[in-house]
């Protein structure tokens, strides 16, 4: 009988606001994409990854993620406590893991609770496939699974983006969407099944691609939305199709270097929602947009993070 090798689990304990330059540089050490939840009560960012037993000494990861943090925290964000741990476990406990750590989240409209979901308001219920919890009424649902690779969209910028979808689309209309930076490709397939058509998507990151795909399958979405591997940089100056919603969460850098080409892609009449944002740099994205006539209609900041939506003047 053939053996089940064990996983080495590799993870980092941060904030919020380095949890993006955490997992940049846990993969790059590692050679393997990352996972990340973050602890509501404790307000900690968990980052990890999980490999196959494989050649390599836990005390050179270990120094080479010394290394990397202390890189990071030159950089001036704040890492918290930076608490590594490389561990061999069972793939058992591992499935069982992501159980405990993953609920099933809502989300609805900013200003909205619980008694406008009983009432049959629009919102988004996103759940692992083992959870048997059943949607409420008028409730899009969002199958989910944690894995070896990619988050669930528990990031505070997701949230926004996933609570935009839900306050750009009226009833009756059928708005356009598209998402850059796709990742898990949690927006794109709540956009579709929120009832957004075209919808498409794209990752720098062919991996998050096929993951992304993968996903919309679960979610039986494949057919109502277009995946394509791709560079920001290399967004078309005149597109064939412009969107009437779009989300780009990525880092403010590059926000700021391709706004051209990312604001090119929004119909006029439009918005564009901008997250995975510093709220330390935000206002420096928000007057590199102004210069291109989109206004900020509204922000929240959440943690170190800050998220807009920004339309047409």
């Amino acid at each position: 009988m053939k053996s089940i090798k064990p996983l080495w689990r590799i993870s980092v304990a941060t904030t919020a606001e380095a949890e993006d330059a955490v997992s940049e540089m846990l993969s790059a050490v590692v050679g393997a994409p990352p996972v990340a939840y973050f602890h509501l009560e404790s307000q900690t960012s968990h980052v990890s990854v999980f490999v196959e037993e494989a050649n390599f000494e836990p005390w050179m990861v270990r120094t080479d993620l010394a290394a990397g943090l202390a890189r990071i925290k030159r950089c001036g964000l704040n890492t918290g406590t930076a608490r590594v741990q490389v561990a061999k476990i069972r793939r058992e406990d591992w499935a069982e893991s992501w159980k405990r750590h993953f609920k099933p989240i809502e989300i609805w409209i900013k200003g909205r609770g619980p008694q406008d979901r009983l009432a049959g308001g629009r919102s988004l219920l996103v759940k692992p496939s083992w959870c048997r919890r059943k949607p409420a009424r008028n409730q899009a649902v969002v199958i989910l699974d944690p894995g070896l690779s990619f988050g669930t969209g528990q990031h505070p910028t997701t949230w926004f983006c996933l609570q935009q979808l839900l306050r750009f689309i009226k009833p009756g209309e059928t708005p356009s969407f598209l998402d850059l930076g796709t990742g898990s490709g949690i927006l794109a397939i709540a956009a579709a099944k929120l009832g957004y058509s075209p919808v498409a998507a794209l990752d720098f990151d062919r991996e998050a691609v096929r993951v992304a795909g993968e996903n919309a399958r679960k979610n039986g979405v494949t057919q109502q939305l277009r995946l394509a591997s791709g560079d920001v940089a290399k967004l078309p100056l005149r597109p064939a199709r412009q969107f009437d919603l779009v989300c780009a969460n990525l880092i403010s850098t590059l926000l700021v270097a391709e706004r051209r080409r990312i604001v090119k892609q929004v119909k006029r009449g439009g918005c564009l929602v901008l997250a995975g944002v510093l709220a330390a740099e935000f206002s420096k994205v928000q007057r590199a947009y102004a210069d291109l006539e989109l206004e900020l209609r509204s922000s929240r900041k959440e943690n170190e993070w800050r998220s807009g939506v920004f339309c047409f003047i």
